[in-house]
Protein backbone atom coordinates (compact mmCIF):
# COMPACT_ATOMS: atom_id res chain seq x y z
CA UNK A 1 0.00 0.00 0.00
CA UNK A 2 1.66 3.29 -1.05
CA UNK A 3 2.33 5.85 1.69
CA UNK A 4 0.82 8.93 0.00
CA UNK A 5 1.37 12.21 1.92
CA UNK A 6 -0.30 15.43 0.81
CA UNK A 7 1.97 18.47 1.08
CA UNK A 8 0.46 21.02 3.45
CA UNK A 9 3.58 22.46 5.11
CA UNK A 10 6.30 23.77 2.76
CA UNK A 11 8.71 23.91 5.69
CA UNK A 12 8.43 20.27 6.73
CA UNK A 13 11.98 18.94 7.28
CA UNK A 14 11.20 15.87 5.17
CA UNK A 15 11.05 18.18 2.16
CA UNK A 16 14.41 19.85 2.82
CA UNK A 17 16.35 17.64 0.35
CA UNK A 18 14.00 18.68 -2.47
CA UNK A 19 13.69 22.37 -1.67
CA UNK A 20 16.43 23.64 0.61
CA UNK A 21 19.54 21.46 0.67
CA UNK A 22 22.34 22.18 -1.81
CA UNK A 23 24.05 19.55 -3.93
CA UNK A 24 27.07 19.70 -1.61
CA UNK A 25 24.88 19.19 1.46
CA UNK A 26 23.28 16.16 -0.17
CA UNK A 27 26.72 14.81 -1.06
CA UNK A 28 27.81 15.02 2.63
CA UNK A 29 31.56 14.71 2.16
CA UNK A 30 32.15 14.44 5.91
CA UNK A 31 29.92 11.37 6.18
CA UNK A 32 29.73 9.93 2.65
CA UNK A 33 27.86 6.86 3.88
CA UNK A 34 24.94 9.23 4.58
CA UNK A 35 25.12 10.93 1.18
CA UNK A 36 21.99 11.40 -0.91
CA UNK A 37 21.11 12.40 -4.46
CA UNK A 38 17.95 13.26 -6.40
CA UNK A 39 16.83 11.55 -9.60
CA UNK A 40 14.38 13.46 -11.77
CA UNK A 41 11.73 12.14 -14.22
CA UNK A 42 10.13 8.68 -14.30
CA UNK A 43 12.58 7.23 -16.85
CA UNK A 44 15.63 8.37 -14.89
CA UNK A 45 14.19 7.09 -11.61
CA UNK A 46 13.52 3.72 -13.25
CA UNK A 47 17.12 3.52 -14.45
CA UNK A 48 18.40 4.40 -10.96
CA UNK A 49 16.27 1.62 -9.47
CA UNK A 50 17.47 -0.78 -12.17
CA UNK A 51 21.03 0.17 -11.18
CA UNK A 52 20.40 -0.89 -7.59
CA UNK A 53 19.97 2.56 -6.01
CA UNK A 54 17.87 2.61 -2.83
CA UNK A 55 15.02 5.17 -2.65
CA UNK A 56 14.26 7.29 0.42
CA UNK A 57 11.16 9.20 -0.69
CA UNK A 58 9.29 10.41 -3.77
CA UNK A 59 7.95 13.84 -4.68
CA UNK A 60 5.29 13.53 -7.38
CA UNK A 61 2.80 15.64 -9.20
CA UNK A 62 -0.56 14.24 -8.14
CA UNK A 63 -1.66 13.13 -11.60
CA UNK A 64 1.36 10.83 -11.92
CA UNK A 65 0.46 8.67 -8.90
CA UNK A 66 -1.90 6.57 -10.99
CA UNK A 67 -0.10 7.41 -14.24
CA UNK A 68 3.57 7.49 -15.25
CA UNK A 69 4.86 6.93 -11.72
CA UNK A 70 2.58 4.02 -10.81
CA UNK A 71 5.22 1.38 -11.50
CA UNK A 72 7.86 3.37 -9.62
CA UNK A 73 5.66 3.62 -6.53
CA UNK A 74 5.10 -0.14 -6.63
CA UNK A 75 8.83 -0.78 -6.89
CA UNK A 76 9.69 1.58 -4.02
CA UNK A 77 7.58 -0.13 -1.39
CA UNK A 78 6.41 1.81 1.67
CA UNK A 79 8.59 4.91 1.37
CA UNK A 80 6.87 8.33 1.73
CA UNK A 81 5.31 9.64 -1.48
CA UNK A 82 4.84 13.41 -1.16
CA UNK A 83 2.38 14.92 -3.60
CA UNK A 84 0.55 18.07 -4.64
CA UNK A 85 -0.59 19.84 -7.78
CA UNK A 86 2.00 21.04 -10.30
CA UNK A 87 1.78 24.70 -9.24
CA UNK A 88 2.43 23.86 -5.59
CA UNK A 89 5.40 21.63 -6.42
CA UNK A 90 6.88 24.37 -8.61
CA UNK A 91 6.50 26.83 -5.74
CA UNK A 92 8.15 24.37 -3.35
CA UNK A 93 11.15 23.43 -5.47
CA UNK A 94 11.64 26.77 -7.22
CA UNK A 95 11.70 25.20 -10.70
CA UNK A 96 9.46 23.21 -13.01
CA UNK A 97 9.84 19.51 -12.42
CA UNK A 98 10.83 17.41 -15.41
CA UNK A 99 7.88 15.09 -15.99
CA UNK A 100 6.59 15.85 -12.48
CA UNK A 101 8.68 13.36 -10.50
CA UNK A 102 11.64 13.50 -8.12
CA UNK A 103 13.12 10.66 -6.07
CA UNK A 104 15.50 11.09 -3.13
CA UNK A 105 17.96 8.19 -3.02
CA UNK A 106 20.92 6.95 -1.02
CA UNK A 107 24.23 7.47 -2.80
CA UNK A 108 25.64 4.08 -3.83
CA UNK A 109 29.04 3.01 -2.55
CA UNK A 110 31.68 3.82 -5.16
CA UNK A 111 33.42 0.73 -6.52
CA UNK A 112 37.18 0.37 -6.73
CA UNK A 113 39.07 1.27 -9.90
CA UNK A 114 39.92 -2.41 -10.30
CA UNK A 115 36.25 -3.42 -10.14
CA UNK A 116 35.22 -0.75 -12.65
CA UNK A 117 37.91 -1.76 -15.14
CA UNK A 118 37.58 -5.53 -14.73
CA UNK A 119 36.77 -7.03 -18.12
CA UNK A 120 36.70 -3.61 -19.80
CA UNK A 121 38.17 -3.00 -23.27
CA UNK A 122 37.37 0.68 -23.67
CA UNK A 123 37.22 3.19 -20.84
CA UNK A 124 36.95 6.98 -20.67
CA UNK A 125 38.99 9.06 -18.23
CA UNK A 126 37.76 12.58 -17.48
CA UNK A 127 40.29 15.11 -16.17
CA UNK A 128 38.82 18.06 -14.26
CA UNK A 129 35.61 18.24 -16.33
CA UNK A 130 33.72 20.63 -14.05
CA UNK A 131 30.48 21.34 -15.92
CA UNK A 132 27.66 18.95 -14.84
CA UNK A 133 26.00 19.31 -18.26
CA UNK A 134 29.16 18.06 -19.96
CA UNK A 135 29.50 15.23 -17.45
CA UNK A 136 25.94 14.12 -18.17
CA UNK A 137 26.39 14.34 -21.94
CA UNK A 138 29.63 12.36 -21.81
CA UNK A 139 27.99 9.59 -19.78
CA UNK A 140 25.11 9.41 -22.23
CA UNK A 141 27.54 9.08 -25.14
CA UNK A 142 29.65 6.55 -23.25
CA UNK A 143 26.64 4.33 -22.61
CA UNK A 144 25.28 4.70 -26.14
CA UNK A 145 28.57 4.25 -27.98
CA UNK A 146 29.91 1.08 -26.39
CA UNK A 147 32.26 2.35 -23.69
CA UNK A 148 32.71 -0.04 -20.78
CA UNK A 149 33.50 2.33 -17.90
CA UNK A 150 34.29 5.91 -16.88
CA UNK A 151 36.96 7.13 -14.44
CA UNK A 152 37.00 10.69 -13.11
CA UNK A 153 39.75 12.73 -11.48
CA UNK A 154 38.88 14.43 -8.16
CA UNK A 155 38.49 17.79 -9.93
CA UNK A 156 35.48 16.59 -11.95
CA UNK A 157 31.89 17.49 -11.21
CA UNK A 158 29.95 14.72 -9.50
CA UNK A 159 27.99 12.47 -11.91
CA UNK A 160 25.21 12.29 -9.30
CA UNK A 161 24.52 16.02 -9.31
CA UNK A 162 20.91 16.50 -10.37
CA UNK A 163 21.73 18.24 -13.64
CA UNK A 164 24.33 15.65 -14.63
CA UNK A 165 21.87 12.83 -13.98
CA UNK A 166 19.13 14.60 -15.93
CA UNK A 167 21.32 15.39 -18.96
CA UNK A 168 22.63 11.81 -19.01
CA UNK A 169 19.02 10.54 -19.08
CA UNK A 170 19.99 8.20 -16.25
CA UNK A 171 22.96 6.69 -18.11
CA UNK A 172 25.11 7.39 -15.04
CA UNK A 173 23.33 4.33 -13.59
CA UNK A 174 24.00 2.15 -16.62
CA UNK A 175 27.77 2.30 -16.97
CA UNK A 176 30.34 1.55 -14.22
CA UNK A 177 32.26 4.58 -12.91
CA UNK A 178 34.31 5.80 -10.00
CA UNK A 179 36.67 8.55 -8.95
CA UNK A 180 40.46 8.16 -9.12
CA UNK A 181 40.84 8.76 -5.38
CA UNK A 182 40.68 12.12 -3.65
CA UNK A 183 44.43 12.76 -3.58
CA UNK A 184 45.77 14.95 -6.38
CA UNK A 185 48.96 12.90 -6.33
CA UNK A 186 47.10 9.87 -7.74
CA UNK A 187 46.82 11.59 -11.13
CA UNK A 188 48.20 11.47 -13.72
CA UNK A 189 51.34 9.32 -13.42
CA UNK A 190 50.37 6.71 -10.78
CA UNK A 191 46.90 6.09 -12.24
CA UNK A 192 48.12 5.92 -15.83
CA UNK A 193 50.92 3.55 -14.83
CA UNK A 194 48.39 1.30 -13.10
CA UNK A 195 46.22 1.23 -16.20
CA UNK A 196 49.21 0.44 -18.38
CA UNK A 197 50.17 -2.39 -16.02
CA UNK A 198 46.62 -3.71 -16.47
CA UNK A 199 47.16 -3.81 -20.23
CA UNK A 200 45.58 -0.51 -21.27
CA UNK A 201 47.10 1.88 -23.74
CA UNK A 202 46.20 5.49 -22.99
CA UNK A 203 45.12 8.00 -25.63
CA UNK A 204 45.06 11.71 -24.71
CA UNK A 205 42.75 13.84 -26.85
CA UNK A 206 44.76 17.00 -27.41
CA UNK A 207 45.95 19.34 -30.15
CA UNK A 208 49.68 18.82 -30.50
CA UNK A 209 52.34 18.63 -33.17
CA UNK A 210 52.83 15.02 -32.08
CA UNK A 211 49.15 14.09 -32.35
CA UNK A 212 48.01 11.22 -34.52
CA UNK A 213 44.62 11.21 -36.22
CA UNK A 214 41.76 9.54 -34.40
CA UNK A 215 41.51 7.38 -37.53
CA UNK A 216 45.03 5.94 -36.99
CA UNK A 217 44.92 2.13 -37.49
CA UNK A 218 47.10 1.51 -34.43
CA UNK A 219 44.46 3.00 -32.16
CA UNK A 220 41.71 0.82 -33.55
CA UNK A 221 43.93 -2.23 -33.20
CA UNK A 222 44.58 -1.76 -29.47
CA UNK A 223 43.00 -4.52 -27.42
CA UNK A 224 42.45 -2.26 -24.40
CA UNK A 225 42.29 1.52 -24.68
CA UNK A 226 41.68 4.35 -22.21
CA UNK A 227 40.51 7.61 -23.84
CA UNK A 228 41.53 10.64 -21.79
CA UNK A 229 39.52 13.88 -22.09
CA UNK A 230 40.31 17.22 -20.48
CA UNK A 231 38.53 20.16 -18.94
CA UNK A 232 36.37 22.47 -21.04
CA UNK A 233 38.72 25.45 -21.25
CA UNK A 234 42.33 24.38 -20.94
CA UNK A 235 42.15 20.79 -22.10
CA UNK A 236 44.50 18.17 -20.70
CA UNK A 237 47.47 19.06 -18.51
CA UNK A 238 50.89 18.79 -20.14
CA UNK A 239 51.92 16.15 -17.60
CA UNK A 240 48.90 14.03 -18.54
CA UNK A 241 49.72 14.19 -22.23
CA UNK A 242 53.35 13.32 -21.53
CA UNK A 243 52.37 10.19 -19.59
CA UNK A 244 49.94 8.84 -22.22
CA UNK A 245 50.91 6.38 -24.95
CA UNK A 246 49.16 8.36 -27.70
CA UNK A 247 48.24 11.97 -28.28
CA UNK A 248 45.18 11.98 -30.53
CA UNK A 249 43.37 14.71 -32.46
CA UNK A 250 40.06 14.85 -34.28
CA UNK A 251 40.61 16.26 -37.80
CA UNK A 252 38.78 19.58 -38.25
CA UNK A 253 37.73 21.77 -41.18
CA UNK A 254 36.71 25.40 -41.77
CA UNK A 255 39.31 26.69 -39.36
CA UNK A 256 37.68 25.17 -36.28
CA UNK A 257 40.42 24.14 -33.86
CA UNK A 258 38.48 22.12 -31.27
CA UNK A 259 35.14 20.77 -30.09
CA UNK A 260 33.36 21.04 -26.78
CA UNK A 261 34.52 18.15 -24.57
CA UNK A 262 31.10 16.48 -24.68
CA UNK A 263 31.00 16.63 -28.50
CA UNK A 264 34.60 15.43 -28.73
CA UNK A 265 33.80 12.50 -26.45
CA UNK A 266 30.99 11.34 -28.73
CA UNK A 267 33.26 11.45 -31.80
CA UNK A 268 36.05 9.62 -29.95
CA UNK A 269 33.79 6.94 -28.52
CA UNK A 270 32.15 6.29 -31.88
CA UNK A 271 35.49 5.97 -33.65
CA UNK A 272 37.46 4.04 -31.03
CA UNK A 273 34.95 1.91 -29.15
CA UNK A 274 33.65 -0.19 -32.01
Amino acid sequence: MPNIIEITDFHAPELDPYARLTERQLLNRDEPEKGLFIAESPKVIERALDGGCVPVSLLLERKHIAGEAKNIIERCGAIPVYTADFEILTQLTGFKLTRGALCLMHRPHLPSIEAVCAGARRIAILENVMNPTNIGAIFRSAAALNMDAVLLTPGCSDPLYRRAIRVSMGCVFQIPWTFLGQEESCWPEPAIRSLQNAGFKTAALALSDNSVSIRHPALLAEEKLAIVLGTEGDGLAASTIANCDYTVKIPMTHGVDSLNVAAASAVAFWQLAN
